[in-house]
């Protein structure tokens, strides 16, 4: 939990329609188009969930390419979240927006749907590390990160970064030393975009392995 006081902490999720076709694109030669839209399903429930759990501050799901497919409506019926649609541009446009619209006073988390392990537990210790800093980052295993938060509002942090590469890290360091801001950084995790991502999340969690029936003779 939150110190007695302290200010709230706004999370946004950013997130994708599970549509079959269109949705985690890279597993759909593993899981199917099928497959791949019910694997989308169930990391958005389990991270709106862990959102809702952690009792942070105001939920915000971010959401494309709109707020109206019935998996959104879903969501919004685990929690007290807010439905939003996600503006134009990259990935840092979208991020930057999420924080700059906020309606928490205590600063902003922002997350995708890729990261099976990420915690309610985790969630309370970046929007503590807040307190204390003016950004706050957990790395992805594969060169990004799954989580970042800021105190205040800055479009450089995102600008010039190489989204969807293993750069994206490296170059966010920089862009928060430009900044000569303080930030904390978290033990990397692991998100699910790949095939080997996929028998990870399987072996970790058996009911995943259930959403997409044809992999089960591939384990």
């Amino acid at each position: 939990m939150k110190p007695e006081g302290s200010p709230r902490i706004g999370v946004a999720i950013l997130a994708k329609a599970p549509i079959a076709g269109l949705a985690k694109t890279r597993l759909i030669p593993h899981l199917g188009a099928d497959g791949a839209a019910a694997l989308q399903r169930w990391l958005l429930q389990r991270t709106v969930v862990t959102a809702v759990v952690a009792n942070l501050g105001p939920v915000t799901l971010w959401c494309a390419p709109d707020i109206h497919h019935p998996e959104f409506a879903v969501c919004r019926a685990l929690g007290a979240i807010e439905l939003r649609r996600q503006p134009d541009g990259d990935l840092g446009e979208r991020m930057h927006a999420a924080i700059a619209e906020s309606s928490a006073t205590g600063g902003t988390l922002v997350i995708g749907t890729d990261c099976p392990v990420l915690t309610p537990e985790l969630l309370r210790q970046a929007a503590t590390s807040l307190l204390q800093h003016d950004a706050t980052v957990v790395p992805a295993e594969d060169g990004g990160y799954v989580l970042i938060g800021m105190r205040k509002v800055s479009r450089h942090a995102f600008h010039d970064v190489d989204w969807s590469t293993e750069r994206v890290m490296a170059q966010t360091q920089e862009r928060l030393s430009e900044l000569n801001w303080r930030w904390r950084e978290f033990p990397p995790l692991w998100d699910v975009d790949r095939k080997e991502d996929f028998e990870r999340l399987a072996e970790r969690f058996p009911d995943a392995r259930a959403l997409a029936p044809q992999t089960m003779a591939l384990a």
